[in-house]
């Protein structure tokens, strides 16, 4: 039955994964969108550290977690570290919150789906992911309640990662992830035009769509030790250097017929396309920023574990030629994240929910995105559980998390983004290599 169910979850979360618009927020018109990668499940639970690797749970932010060291315990005899799948979608509610009024939307989106095998001390990752998403639809709306210009986008960065993992010492770890950037952004933008007052029956409407892909490396490193009999040092780093994506972009013109009541688009005609190989805009390279990230923390692996994690980006380098979105600008961003877990009891033969995994954390981020002279910055603090599933042996799990959180300031007519994210995730392990000790 339990079989039966992954299947059904992962064809139905894979089948899904590009046919949904992951966000509503209005932050997603600037740069490539907002970003919706932040590790597996069990990292959001824990305030989005990453700092935490063991040989059960997959850790999508460093590499090196595809290496480690045999498992221990009588049941494994030393053998080597279980197969790992993961896959997980999120849903989310937001408010809106502007000086005008408020505005609540839904999305829901697939987080992640990927593969770990143990390769001696080696060990292999792959996997599919959405990176960046965007969707909005914004008024510009002047002082006397007139409408302005409307401006509509959808689309995002997706990302499908292959990467490696060497077990150096027993206590060390080193890995690296290439990853493949693709997918689209696209917008409309249309100011109303107004005679005498009344809307004009005929509009223009400006089109963009760009079509992006590339490379992008993230390096990795942890390393572990035993401080006390039962007290273990966890610390991690990963550096992701500054790349670049090419974009393929198209413009075009249109003439739309807008409703003078509703102020909806009701046909469209007239279209004409823009040559921007004349303006060396038609293939263009956007600039993705550095990213460094250094955790440490502290724990009783089979009970409980605390960790910080500080990220700094260089998003100031963030450019795009082809969207110069005028009234922003970005600035170098960091993040700090808090978080743990606590395990009442891994090993009891009664009580289903001493085995459970209880998670949570907060962190705090300036996002590095400045409007009107305004730094956009975030707040979460999220909680999780982890649900033991199938064989015990293996430590299997069904993870679930809650997170609430706060996005920008209705500062300068702005807008603040009050949002709960609910993500659900499977994490699985099986055994592929298992020596047999019989014939």
């Amino acid at each position: 039955m339990i079989k039966r169910f992954i299947v059904i979850c992962i064809t139905i979360i894979g089948s899904a994964a590009f046919a949904q618009q992951g966000t509503s927020s209005p932050y997603s018109f600037y740069g490539i969108g907002s970003l919706k990668f932040k590790g597996t499940v069990e990292n959001q639970s824990m305030g989005g550290i990453g700092v935490y690797l063991d040989s059960i749970h997959f850790n999508l932010k460093n590499p090196a977690s595809y290496a480690g060291n045999p498992l221990k315990g009588p049941y494994f005899n030393g053998e080597s570290r279980p197969v790992k799948f993961t896959v997980a979608g999120t849903m989310t509610n937001t408010t809106l919150k502007s000086n005008s009024g408020d505005a609540k939307t839904n999305n829901a989106i697939f987080d992640y789906l990927a593969v770990s095998v143990p390769m001696g001390k080696f060990g292999v990752g792959f996997g599919l992911l959405p990176f960046t998403s965007v969707g909005y639809k914004l008024d510009l709306i002047n002082d006397d309640n007139v409408l302005e210009n409307r401006f509509n986008g959808e689309g995002g960065l997706n990302r499908v990662f292959a990467g490696v993992g060497y077990q150096i010492t027993e206590k060390l770890s080193v890995g690296m992830d290439i990853n493949y950037n693709f997918g689209n952004i696209q917008n409309n933008a249309l100011e109303v035009e107004y005679s005498n007052g009344q809307v004009v029956q005929y509009q223009t409407v400006e089109f963009n769509r760009s079509d992006l892909s590339g490379l992008n490396l993230n390096f990795g490193l942890s390393y572990k030790t035993m401080i006390t009999d039962k007290l273990e040092l966890s610390t991690t780093a990963t550096f992701a250097p500054g790349s670049k994506l090419n974009s393929d972009n198209v413009r075009s013109f249109s003439t739309v017929t807008l409703d003078a009541t509703t102020l909806e688009t009701s046909s469209t005609s007239n279209t004409i396309d823009v040559d921007l190989e004349a303006q060396n805009l038609k293939n263009t390279k956007l600039t993705l920023p550095s990213t460094l990230s250094l955790g440490v923390g502290v724990g009783d692996p089979k009970s409980w574990f605390v960790g910080t994690e500080y990220t700094y980006q260089t998003a100031s380098d963030f450019s795009n030629p082809v969207f110069p979105n005028l009234p922003s600008n970005y600035e170098n961003s960091s993040k700090i994240a808090v978080g743990g877990f606590y395990i009442p009891d891994y090993n009891a033969f009664s009580g289903y929910f001493k085995r459970a995994v209880y998670r949570a954390g907060f962190n705090f981020s300036n996002t590095g995105l400045v409007i009107k002279d305004e730094s956009i910055k975030e707040f979460g603090m999220s909680f999780g559980l982890g649900l033991p599933v199938g064989n015990r042996n293996l430590f299997s799990n069904a993870n679930l998390g809650l997170e609430f959180g706060k996005r920008g300031t209705t500062n300068k007519n702005l807008i603040q983004e009050n949002f709960i994210s609910f993500n659900v995730s499977l994490s699985l392990n099986s055994r592929w290599f298992e020596q047999r000790k019989y014939n």
